[in-house]
């Protein structure tokens, strides 16, 4: 007769040792963690600088679109690019409220098309067709080309209120706004510095960005 296998387990014999986690085990476990861990690192360092990752989508095609500077977001530079740009006057005007000399100043009598912008940002202020002749000796008009982009305030500094008008990225100071214009064009009057101004022709619209202003000029 055959024997019967058995089918217990075979109990350990005193030549078979146990297996134990060594210290060199210990040692390629933690280095194979530490490897593992540096491949993920390094593929979120090689990621694109700028570049949106949508957890929710499933191929390239369905993410979001990379952000790009929008150029209407306009930027005051620091001090040092201030003074390094600006005149002295431009300087004086926009960052320390001063105020040029009348019939003395670049705008003053410009009868040319086109848009007035604020000469540190660049964000539209005022278009030519709302300038006129105030007789003042400074740039006035009867409104502004992009209201949002001014800011008033009072100012007290000749000892009675005034209504101070700003760009509003910039901070630049750039007039006053008084009630004694025309009253066909709504009474008001933005007596503003020449200094705090840069001047784009209508015929350069397009070159520097302004192409939303072209149509102003047809």
């Amino acid at each position: 007769m055959k024997k019967r296998s058995s089918l217990k387990s075979k109990q350990p014999t005193s030549s078979t040792k146990p297996k134990t986690i060594t210290s060199n085990m210990l040692r390629n476990i933690l280095v194979g963690t530490v490897l593992i861990g540096m491949v993920l690192v390094g593929l979120v360092i090689l990621k694109k600088p700028g570049e949106k990752t949508n957890l929710n989508s499933t191929s390239t095609s369905e993410q979001l679109p990379k952000v790009t500077e929008d150029k209407n977001e306009y930027q005051k530079p620091d001090k040092a690019t201030l003074k390094a740009h600006l005149s002295s006057l431009q300087y004086q005007v926009t960052q320390l409220e001063g105020t040029e000399t009348p019939y003395q100043n670049e705008y003053w009598d410009n009868k040319q098309e086109g848009i007035y912008v604020d000469i540190v940002s660049g964000e539209p202020l005022y278009s030519s067709l709302d300038k006129y002749d105030s007789k003042t000796g400074w740039p006035s008009f009867t409104q502004a080309l992009e209201p949002n982009n001014l800011v008033t305030v009072t100012d007290n500094l000749l000892g009675y209120a005034r209504v101070e008008v700003r760009s509003k990225y910039a901070d630049s100071h750039l007039g006053h706004i008084f009630e004694d214009g025309p009253e066909d064009k709504g009474g008001l009057r933005h007596c503003i510095n020449s200094a705090a101004l840069e001047f784009i022709p209508k015929e350069e619209l397009l070159s520097k960005g302004y192409d939303q202003y072209v149509s102003l000029f047809e």
